[in-house]
């Protein structure tokens, strides 16, 4: 028998042994045997031996994992660097074994430029903020308003003029304004409620105020599970309602704890004690301990709920805001010299109650907690 190998038959390349329990490979299929990680919904495919290589662009075992996660970081990324290079990280093998805590990346692949992406697109199309005011009327709502974001972005509403009719119910009135600080534009919608509390008879005076809150619930659940729905949906949901206490110094009023309690779970509460320059330090601790026990005793959840505890560090953040409700606010849009600075306040018999010092009130606390 003659030795000679014919010209047109070449030598296989070598190949590993097949691993137990997998199946030959199909005739048509370009792809070589798959672990049992593929397929088989345990574990992760081996990589290729030593003996023979994968080019770039070729198909190795790990191919699938690896092709799928290279392109959708790429294509979520945007950006053709971070695309070459998940790319070609995905089909060298940049990922390794799947451990308990996660896979390390042993390559770049561009993860990392996700948040820098998402704060062009959020900069773009900017910050939606809606917030709901309630309260009596002459507690200083739209004078608050104004000084938490220093412009004329609520009407004013103090009082009735003589030839003007009060209200039979709540109104909801909603004003809106686009300001724009440092490149950063937001939307600000102010929700006012006229003729809240202001009834001889104020049974069921919350009952507008919760239709409202449903209906733009209801109105932004259409809209996102429609087929064909909007590239930005209008969000008009109310994210935060500031509750106004009077500043009595005894105790709730039972039209408060009624309105907080019903609406506490439709939508963030943050109640605040207007006008806290009328008491004194000690006066405002103790109003502030007492109020906050009946909202304990009431069962009232005021935002930040306890749910939102995540961790360690979230939870002390949150209990010191929790210590620190309700706000002692002071509001006021008037500017007075104090020691070469001009400042927000109110002018007294007795001197100027800076707003922004937390000497005087809590204002500057709520702007940052809310802002």
């Amino acid at each position: 028998m003659s030795d000679v190998v014919p010209p047109e038959v070449r030598p296989k390349p070598a190949v590993p042994a097949k691993p137990p329990n997998v199946g030959a490979p199909s005739p048509s299929s370009p792809f070589p045997p798959q672990g049992p990680g593929i397929g088989g919904g345990v574990g992760v495919s081996a990589p290729p031996p030593s003996g023979i290589p994968v080019p770039i662009g070729s198909h190795g075992p790990g191919h699938p994992i690896g092709h799928a996660i290279g392109h959708a970081v790429g294509h979520s990324a945007g950006h053709g660097g971070s695309h070459a290079a998940a790319h070609s990280g995905s089909h060298g093998h940049t990922t390794s074994h799947s451990s308990g805590g996660g896979s390390t990346l042993l390559g770049y692949i561009g993860i990392d430029t996700i948040i820098e992406q998402m704060r062009k697109k959020t900069m773009k199309t900017g910050f939606d903020f809606n917030i709901m005011v309630v309260g009596h009327s002459g507690l200083g709502k739209s004078t608050l308003v104004n000084t938490l974001f220093k412009s004329q972005v609520s009407r004013r509403s103090a009082g009735w003029a003589r030839d003007e009719k009060i209200p039979k119910t709540v109104e909801i009135k909603s004003v809106s304004h686009v300001i724009e600080e440092g490149g950063v534009k937001m939307k600000l919608t102010v929700v006012d409620t006229p003729g809240f509390g202001d009834q001889i008879n104020n049974d069921n005076c919350w009952e507008p105020i919760s239709k409202y809150i449903n209906e733009q619930y209801e109105k932004f659940l259409k809209e996102e599970v429609n087929i064909t729905r909007k590239k930005r949906i209008p969000d008009t949901r109310v994210h935060c309602c500031i509750y106004f206490i009077s500043p009595t110094g005894h105790s709730l009023r039972q039209l408060d704890t009624e309105f907080m309690k019903r609406l506490s779970h439709s939508v963030n509460i943050i109640p605040v004690i207007a006008k806290a320059d009328t008491m004194t330090i000690e006066e405002r601790q103790e109003f502030k301990q007492r109020v906050r026990k009946e909202l304990e005793m009431s069962g009232i959840e005021f935002y930040p709920q306890k749910e939102f505890d995540e961790d360690m560090e979230d939870k002390s953040d949150n209990d010191k805001i929790r210590e620190a409700m309700p706000f002692a606010v002071v509001g006021s849009d008037k500017e007075y010299q104090v020691n070469g600075k001009r400042v927000l306040g109110r002018k007294t018999a007795w001197g100027i109650v800076e707003v922004e010092n937390p000497n005087h009130c809590e204002f500057a606390q709520l702007r940052d907690f809310l802002i």
